[in-house]
């Protein structure tokens, strides 16, 4: 399904290109596809732009040791592996930039990401509404082609030391980077096997005070999730001698304008890398070198016909 390479448009797709490719259900990169006239975003959003129009509104903000939230990690008896989700602090947009520019906070032992999952941007009325109108509402094409508007429109700020661990969604989704770019690690749903998903125990971080360390606190009453157990990037050998056949792992890049569609089921382990040669927002005191900024649509799969069900049989 994943064959060894990803197909790589340099134009938008029609409504009806688009339909055909969520047909044959494998990601495509569509470099260039948004400009400053389709997503404003591109060339407005400076940090002191972004803390201007966010002014004191808090913002949630996942944070983690290590970079690694709605991840494995061993908990407090160093045996038992647990679903980990990470602490959740409220802090002011521009703290948050300041935070992420920060060079001696890059090298502090915690990792700040903004990364709510929610459709952080679709509420009118909630905390990214000053921010709606830099970004589209909806995919032109890809709401024509699918019939129906996006289920959510997420924001991601965070840097390099955030890693996304392997995982699928039950989305169409078509992902795009503002600043800095983003690195996919993808596997279809034929291959999903081989990471050895299996159910593990719930936890959370948590913070007993304010100037204390986080730590891994098992959830009470325990709840399982099922979670990847392999890394398709750090155990890639062990996947492929396990599996007794050749795995082959899509590699793909994404960067500001790009957009990556990446059909449902399929696996995707992300890494990001901030743009150091990225000056905008510098001369007016704004920073901003270093983090990396996307957004992605999220709209839900065709539920009807054999999808879910042939989804849900690799799975198990």
């Amino acid at each position: 399904l994943n064959g060894t390479t990803i197909e790589i448009w340099d134009k938008s797709p029609t409504a009806l290109e688009f339909a055909r490719l969520v047909h044959i259900s494998r990601p495509v990169l569509f470099t260039g596809c948004f400009s400053a006239g389709t997503l404003p975003a591109l060339t407005r959003w400076t940090n002191e732009y972004l803390s201007l129009k966010m002014g004191e509104t808090p913002v949630s903000v996942a944070v983690t040791p290590d970079g690694y939230a709605d991840a494995l990690k061993r908990g407090p008896d160093g045996i038992t592996t647990y679903f980990t989700e990470p602490h959740t602090q409220h802090m002011v947009m521009a703290n948050l930039l300041s935070l992420l520019s920060d060079p001696h906070f890059s090298q502090s032992s915690e990792v700040v990401y903004l990364q709510s999952q929610n459709g952080n941007l679709n509420d009118p009325e909630g905390e990214f509404a000053s921010l709606r109108e830099d970004v589209p509402a909806q995919i032109p094409w890809a709401s024509e082609a699918l019939d129906k508007p996006p289920e959510a429109v997420n924001l991601w700020i965070g840097d390099s030391r955030s890693i996304t661990s392997a995982h699928s969604d039950p989305y169409e989704n078509v992902y795009t980077v503002v600043r800095g770019r983003k690195h996919f690690t993808l596997l279809p749903p034929t291959e999903g096997w081989t990471l050895q998903e299996r159910m593990h125990p719930h936890a959370t971080y948590t913070r007993p005070e304010p100037a204390l360390p986080l730590v891994l606190t098992p959830s009470d009453p325990q709840s399982q999730v099922s979670w990847t157990t392999l890394d398709p990037v750090k155990d890639l050998d062990r996947i492929r001698t396990e599996a007794a056949f050749d795995v082959h792992p899509i590699e793909v890049t994404v960067n500001p304008g790009d957009a990556l569609y990446l059909p449902a089921g399929w696996w995707h382990h992300v890494r990001q890398e901030g743009d150091d040669s990225d000056e905008r927002g510098d001369n007016d005191g704004g920073g901003g070198k270093g983090h990396v900024i996307a957004l992605n649509w999220w709209y839900d799969m065709e539920m009807r016909g054999m999808s879910w069900v042939w989804l849900s049989h690799l799975r198990g």
